[in-house]
């Protein structure tokens, strides 16, 4: 049988794929340390509470029809004072997008800027930017990221591939390598961007930034989140901003997101989101327009929420860094923001207990769950190359009392190898 040529070329996520898998060798009575998938066990991570009580008082009182196909107007309004009292950035209900989430967003913002042939220039790893340059039929221009920079793009990477293209994708912090753009580096590509824009003819299509901070309010320590209309006004003009409650709450299966950026972009966004249909129920966008407004109750989470998140990430890290100090071919790039840690667990040649060489690091990924029932994403399922020794560690299901337990798991698993 055969199917369109979309059908038959895309690929499925991979990091939905592998987290499938491991959660059937739970559900099979496997003790694993499930690393992997971008989410929260609701039992350690449970949305707020004023949230969830928005919720279940907008269903009682019947909330349960169409919602606007851009958004009810009040969570339009709540989302754009939410933004203005947190980022400093104004947006009015019409430069506003609701949707089910961010992919719906994205996928939106790819349809409504390119063009078949058209080229996106986003940097490897990062989530799902492939697949997208592929639903739309347009050219890659890959930027491979290193550990040196925190596998952030930089301006002078950017450079050479700016002269006519359509879309630049970026994400800070980042998923998967939980690591922030900093500030300098994001003005020097936003004035990329302005050059690049201001060369190009009234009748030409401009260049866009697809600006995706979904994690922007997870960030610790000294480390502060820039967005490109707070370091460049004039970038309002050509950013769209992917941003929701996802993350910020824990809130990842309530599917309430939202995109900000220009009028005639967000318009032609809510135009094939209506036929699309990915909108956000009725329901949870009155409850989130509720809440947005408890600036009080959000603080109080947040507090507690990135606190938590923060040392699980910290403690992990730690470990690799003792690791790593104790001679194992490992590393770890400090935690900045989001709910992931950056590792690189380099096995490739060596050989397991009874004489079996891992060859290739589909090996090294597959010896780790095996032998130290630990399941991370390798960056390939982010566009990385097949060798890349590098790993998403996402801390979203971690327990924090399970901590030693799996790191005393991984030394021994390190230490049965030669």
């Amino acid at each position: 049988m055969r199917l369109s040529h979309l059908a038959e070329t895309l690929v499925g996520s991979e990091i939905v794929k592998l987290g499938n898998q491991i959660k059937e060798r739970i559900r099979q009575g496997e003790h694993i340390y499930n690393f992997t998938i971008g989410d929260f066990d609701s039992s350690v991570f449970p949305i707020p509470a004023e949230l969830e009580a928005e919720i279940i008082s907008c269903y009682k009182n019947g909330y349960t029809t169409y919602p606007a196909a851009e958004g009810i107007l009040e969570l339009r309004k709540s989302v754009g004072q939410f933004i203005e009292e947190r980022e400093g950035i104004s947006y009015g209900p019409n430069e506003i997008q609701i949707a089910a989430g961010g992919r719906p967003l994205i996928y939106s913002v790819f349809r409504a800027i390119v063009d078949k042939n058209d080229k996106v220039i986003y940097a490897v790893p990062s989530w799902n930017n492939n697949h997208y340059v592929h639903f739309t039929e347009a050219q890659h221009l890959l930027i491979e990221a290193t550990p040196e920079n925190n596998f952030m793009p930089t301006a002078e990477q950017i450079k050479p591939h700016i002269k006519g293209a359509s879309l630049l994708c970026l994400c800070t912090p980042q998923n998967p390598t939980g690591t922030i753009l900093p500030k300098e580096e994001l003005e020097k590509i936003c004035d990329l961007i302005l050059e690049e824009n201001k060369s190009r003819g009234a009748n030409d299509k401009k260049l866009y930034l697809m600006f995706d901070q979904m994690y922007w309010t997870l960030t610790f320590g000294n480390i502060e989140h820039y967005n490109p209309v707070s370091v460049r006004p004039e970038m309002k003009d050509y950013t769209i901003f992917i941003d929701g409650i996802s993350k910020v709450f824990a809130a990842t299966g309530v599917r309430v997101g939202w995109a900000l950026g220009p009028e005639a972009v967000i318009g032609k966004m809510k135009a094939i989101l209506s036929h699309v249909g990915a909108w956000a129920p009725m329901a949870e966008q009155k409850a989130t327009a509720n809440y947005l407004l408890q600036k009080e109750a959000i603080d109080r989470y947040l507090h507690h929420f990135k606190n938590e998140i923060q040392i699980r990430l910290s403690a992990i890290a730690e470990g690799f860094a003792q690791l790593k100090a104790a001679g194992f071919p490992v590393d770890v790039i400090a935690p900045q923001g989001a709910i992931y840690l950056t590792i690189k667990i380099d096995l490739v040649g060596k050989k397991k207990a009874d004489g079996t060489v891992l060859a290739q690091q589909s090996d090294v990924t597959e010896y780790l769950l095996d032998a130290a029932k630990t399941a991370i994403v390798p960056f390939n399922a982010f566009g990385a190359g097949k060798n890349s020794a590098w790993y998403r560690l996402s801390v979203g299901t971690c327990r924090k009392e399970e901590i030693p337990d799996f790191l005393n798991k991984l030394r021994k698993a390190l230490e049965e190898l030669s």
